[in-house]
């Protein structure tokens, strides 16, 4: 399976905040987080990673060069990056979609923190689901902590039915975590085509549209948008090692 990761952010609430560093290179948890998500992928028989950065900086993108070239720690990375400044993630992904139209991958955003456990069932579910005529496994989750969450809508089979701006009755948000297949990419082009943008967008139009999606729950999915959200997610991910190890 192919793995992509949206890095084109400015990360300009933790610049404002005192983080120099460009988002994907900030460290959580011993690594970087755009290494984190490289590490993991790989870790689920990653076939290619594809990896959108923006041309604000060159450290993220001469980083990315290093890994394809020499590899992360030792380890041969199948690793292909755009350098390109976009207007927003939707944007960022029909920049790399080319890239993914020849089978089903998984996407996320470079901030993206989770449990590697959790992760990898996950995707034994993916491919799971596709097999058995889903469009798509749209990872959730019910601990919300973001400040415009985006609300999923499920029915009892936990088939999709909507995505929220607001609810009261929801029990999950959009953990921002993308299983999905090829027949997406013509609804992402579609939705570029009507002058749309945002992912929320885009996820409102794969139900316009017919596709059949999945909601797979995560015990808790966090995002670094702020300074606090770096210490937040070294609590979870120290204490989801603590618990492994006592298990």
């Amino acid at each position: 399976m192919k793995y992509a990761i949206i890095a084109a952010g400015e990360g300009s609430r933790l610049a404002a905040e005192g983080i120099d560093s460009p988002k994907p290179l900030v460290t959580v948890g011993g690594d970087m987080l755009v290494d984190r998500l490289i590490k993991i992928f790989m870790d689920n028989d990653a076939e290619e990673i594809v990896i959108i950065c923006n041309d604000l900086t060159t450290l993220v993108s001469r980083h990315l060069l290093d890994i394809q070239q020499n590899g992360l720690k030792g380890r041969p990375i199948p690793l292909r990056f755009v350098v390109k400044s976009t207007p927003s993630s939707m944007h960022s992904f029909y920049e790399i979609s080319r890239y993914l139209s020849d089978g089903p991958f998984c996407l996320t955003t470079v901030d993206t923190i989770f449990r590697p456990e959790e992760f990898k069932a996950y995707i034994e579910a993916l491919k799971n689901a596709i097999e058995n005529g889903s469009d798509g496994l749209m990872g959730v989750t019910d601990y919300v902590d973001d400040e415009k969450p985006l609300y999923v809508d499920v029915d009892d089979n936990e088939k999709i039915v909507g995505f929220l701006d607001k609810s009261d009755s929801c029990r999950f948000i959009s953990g921002g975590i993308y299983g999905l297949t090829p027949r997406s990419i013509t609804t992402l082009h579609a939705c570029i085509d009507r002058g749309e943008s945002r992912m929320r967008n885009f996820q409102r139009a794969l139900i316009a549209d017919g596709l059949e999606l999945k909601a797979y729950k995560f015990s808790k999915v966090l995002d670094i948008d702020h300074a606090s959200d770096i210490q937040k997610a070294e609590e979870f991910l120290s204490n989801s090692t603590i618990a492994r190890k006592g298990s």
